[in-house]
């Protein structure tokens, strides 16, 4: 466990201007946010990690990104190990009623995180998920008599066509969700942010067109961000803990708004 001591002296060497004093600033306002089995002290040394690994995050708005820890640690959830993830954005925010693009840290909740919820649930009692793969045997069906069969092909499965999620709940209950792999994609390109149809061209000053993609979890762990696609829809029919319903409509915001998108406020 990280003490205060080393945690200083990991920032001294993490070269991110007025952002290192302000993590420092911060600490005592993570320990009020954060559950009593997380400590701000891990959670600022997180952040360094994050900054670390992606450069980005130390060019964006200060109040972004101590934003962005201040959401995981009111939710209790890491930015680490597919829990969650905190990503760099260009935004477009007016100021002084100019719209200008400024670049801003994100808080996006990963299935592991929204797990992790799940289980601080009263009635929860398990939850599991798997990939179909096209040689699989594999049936299910919704309504009065639901069922799911899921026989994994011992040999060669072929290409995942699609996810599921079964959630046993106290009583006996086990709703469960499916969805391709096609509706997965589908949702991500409709609603993340980390689908990329235009790129920001500096010398031009404006937004160019480019080859549709995904870039950040979408790109790098594909299969992660579908399962919680299926988990955020599955989540949507359980009975729902504060701490889920905050988390399912924190992530859903951060969803609707596209980059291209045009917010009327400053941070």
């Amino acid at each position: 466990m990280a003490t205060p001591s080393s945690v200083k002296n990991q920032l001294a060497q993490v070269e991110t201007g007025s952002l290192e004093s302000l993590l420092k600033k911060s600490v005592k306002e993570f320990a009020r946010a954060l559950p009593k089995n997380m400590r701000a002290e891990r959670l600022v040394r997180i952040a360094l990690t994050c900054v670390r690994m992606n450069p980005e995050l130390a060019k964006c708005s200060q109040e972004s990104f101590i934003g962005s820890l201040l959401v995981s640690a009111q939710l209790g959830v890491e930015p680490v190990a597919g829990q969650a993830y905190i990503l760099p954005f260009n935004n477009k925010r007016k100021v002084d009623g100019v719209w200008q693009t400024i670049k801003e840290a994100q808080f996006i909740l990963g299935y592991k995180g929204l797990a992790s919820l799940f289980y601080r649930h009263e009635k929860a009692v398990q939850i599991s998920w798997a990939a179909v793969h096209e040689k699989d045997e594999f049936e299910y069906e919704y309504g009065t008599s639901e069922r799911l069969v899921h026989r994994p092909a011992m040999k060669e499965r072929g290409a995942v066509i699609g996810y599921y999620v079964i959630a046993t709940l106290a009583g006996g209950g086990k709703p469960f969700m499916f969805m391709s792999k096609e509706d997965c994609l589908a949702h991500g390109k409709k609603h993340s942010k980390s689908w990329v149809t235009k790129k920001y061209d500096e010398k031009a000053r404006r937004k160019v067109d480019c080859a549709p993609h995904f870039e950040g979890p979408w790109a790098d762990d594909q299969e992660s961000m579908c399962l919680k696609t299926v988990l955020v829809q599955l989540m949507k029919i359980l009975p729902l803990s504060v701490e889920i319903q905050t988390a399912i409509a924190q992530d859903e915001a951060t969803r609707e708004i596209q980059p291209e998108a045009k917010v009327d406020n400053v941070l």
